[in-house]
């Protein structure tokens, strides 16, 4: 089996510039890197992760902390990060936080602590000061994806204006009637995403002269069935029937097109639904949404890390960088009656 001696030989560098090359570590020329890279393909050289570990103090691993493994948003975000992460040699470790408080204590008190892993991404998780500290004190580079954390490079979506965008978007069609389908109180969330979408709703409703109306609102848990249910009881209230419907999640809002279908009605002829995502399934459903982007929201997540990870890195720099968000608008939103 060829070793590092054989990759110098044949790129005529020294076996300190080809781990250099290999790792990623200290600086080298654009040509000898690719020199050395080809040296190695052709011998059909593998860096020992373990040497390479010892050698420079890091595993080339990162840490992605999640509150839920089964929700698409979350798999969306670790696809993106995923192959940003392999583009830079490095691996992932995945800790799902569903198990509770203990669980969580013990992935913040143990696991990442334990050197397996370089840096952290914490995905819509708001980090008590002592975990964030715990990372730091250790110089483990951490990045939020979410919302604002002291102390932490963060990347915040403003689920105010996200959801303020959507009721708009059905106000300028002409809908007075708009209901929302919100989350329960066993879904707020880290962040209170489903109360600032229930706020930038409300905001956008009174800016357009409309008083809220509590009898428009259901919450639902951020499934497909949960907004099928909610749905199912915003359409049952003959008085109160909305022409619209905004649901704080794309799940939910193809639930709420189901339970529509189901009851009789036509969207959007008798009904317009819109949600937040862009999620895969949205197109299908020809659901009009607002896209947040989340395998994008990944991959900068791994672009602040590698500028905390390597200082050469041209990285996003910002404390708090502003993720981006845009309306799509298909078919599942009209003016009413149309």
């Amino acid at each position: 089996m060829p070793g590092i001696n054989d990759v110098a030989q044949l790129a005529g560098v020294s076996t300190a510039t080809v781990s250099r090359a290999l790792s990623g570590n200290g600086h080298v020329s654009e040509a000898t890197r690719q020199r050395v890279h080809a040296a190695a393909l052709e011998l059909e050289y593998v860096v020992s992760s373990n040497a390479s570990s010892l050698a420079t103090g890091r595993t080339k691993n990162v840490g992605i902390v999640i509150p839920f493994l089964n929700r698409w948003y979350y798999g969306a975000v670790i696809e993106g990060a995923e192959s940003a992460l392999l583009s830079h040699g490095y691996d992932l470790t995945l800790y799902n936080l569903g198990g509770g408080a203990d669980e969580r204590r013990s992935v913040f008190e143990h696991f990442l602590l334990r050197k397996r892993v370089d840096a952290v991404v914490a995905i819509a998780l708001e980090l008590t000061e002592r975990e964030a500290g715990r990372l730091t004190d250790i110089n483990k580079p951490i990045v939020g994806i979410g919302g604002p954390l002291p102390g932490v490079r963060t990347l915040s979506l403003d689920d105010i204006a996200v959801a303020r965008l959507a009721t708009e978007h059905l106000l300028s069609l002409g809908h007075q009637v708009i209901g929302h389908i919100g989350g329960d109180s066993a879904s707020e969330m880290d962040f209170h995403v489903p109360s600032k979408r229930r706020v930038g709703y409300e905001a956008a409703l009174q800016d357009a002269g409309i008083t809220p109306d509590p009898e428009l609102f259901q919450a639902a848990d951020f499934t497909l069935q949960g907004g099928y249910a909610a749905a199912k009881q915003l359409f049952g209230n003959p008085r109160k029937r909305p022409t619209a419907v905004f649901a704080a999640s794309d799940e939910m809002a193809i639930g709420t097109i189901l339970a529509a279908r189901d009851l009789g009605l036509n969207v959007p002829r008798d009904v317009s639904v819109i949600g937040v995502d862009d999620h895969e399934l949205s197109d299908f459903f020809g659901l009009s949404t607002i896209a947040q982007f989340p395998a994008l929201q990944g991959r900068l997540a791994v672009d602040i890390l590698m500028g905390q990870l390597h200082p050469g890195h041209q990285g996003y720099t910002q404390t708090d960088t502003p993720l981006p968000f845009e309306l799509i608008v298909r078919s599942s939103t009209a003016r009413p009656g149309v």
